[in-house]
């Protein structure tokens, strides 16, 4: 089985086409063993690119510890990267079916490569039952939130994944790797949520730190960083347009005020190609 690994600002999957070659007969297996960073290729998990009928491909994108995720923002980009790279779809707007529904994405090309994606991540879903969480309001806005006897106040959005946002004057190792992993599980969220510690350092700029569902801290998440542009929207801290600092790199947010549409802009890069030997 044919594969490329591919990051975007350090959030990193094996990417396998599906379109010219069998779908895996056990993907959560596959996800799990491919994306082991000592036994496997190594990555935050594996992203299938498929056939659509309604768009120029669709992404499938599961965790390393093997579960479905609907949607990944540094992920698509480097779909997109490969539709346009490796001749699927040679063409700058294109349109990728997700778990989120069919995404529009401009791709910025030089000598006949991709290098960066504007990406529509459409609109941010702001109602509790649908993000989901159990949380209280429309959307969940500094709500108390009791971790180990600590109370955090966390904001809650989706991008078609939840997220669970907590501002901080300091992003620590404790916040990220121990509050993070007991968020993800808390009760309040029936799906499981990605967890973000934010720090704003000034109106149009934030620093973060992920704490991904299924995959532990990665050094980026589009989704997000979306969710935060949203959330520091919200609760007032934060301009429509912002630049987001993850641990991998930086990406470019704009939260429209004539359609409601998230923007992210980013990079996209293959980092090598190479041939998984068991596939089954």
């Amino acid at each position: 089985m044919r594969f490329v690994k591919m990051q975007g600002i350090g959030n990193d999957y094996v990417y396998v086409d599906c379109i010219r070659q069998p779908l895996p007969s056990d993907i959560p297996s596959l996800a799990k063993k491919i994306s082991d960073r000592n036994f496997g290729v190594g990555g935050d998990g594996l992203i299938l690119i498929c056939p659509s009928d309604k768009a120029d491909a669709r992404m499938r994108m599961f965790n390393n510890d093997g579960s479905e995720s609907e949607m990944c923002g540094n992920g698509v980009r480097c779909v997109a990267k490969f539709v346009y790279d490796h001749g699927i779809a040679k063409k700058t707007a294109l349109a990728i079916e997700t778990g989120r529904g069919v995404l529009k994405l401009e791709l910025e090309t030089a000598a006949g490569k991709c290098h960066q994606v504007r990406v529509d991540m459409g609109e941010p879903i702001l109602i509790a039952e649908n993000i989901p969480t159990t949380l209280s309001g429309t959307p969940p806005l500094e709500v108390p939130l009791v971790i180990d006897g600590a109370e955090l106040k966390v904001t809650c959005v989706s991008m078609g994944n939840p997220h669970c946002i907590t501002f901080v004057n300091e992003i620590t190792n404790h916040m990220v790797l121990g509050i993070g992993p007991k968020v993800e599980h808390h009760s309040a969220f029936p799906r499981r949520t990605n967890v973000e510690f934010v720090r704003v350092d000034n109106p149009g700029e934030i620093t973060m730190r992920v704490w991904e569902r299924g995959s532990g801290e990665t050094l980026a998440c589009g989704t997000g960083a979306c969710a935060v542009a949203v959330a520091g929207v919200l609760t007032g801290r934060t301009n429509r347009s912002i630049i987001a600092h993850l641990r991998g790199g930086d990406l470019r947010l704009d939260w429209s005020k004539n359609d409601n549409h998230v923007f992210m802009t980013g990079p996209a890069v293959e980092v090598f190609q190479g041939e998984w030997p068991d596939c089954q």
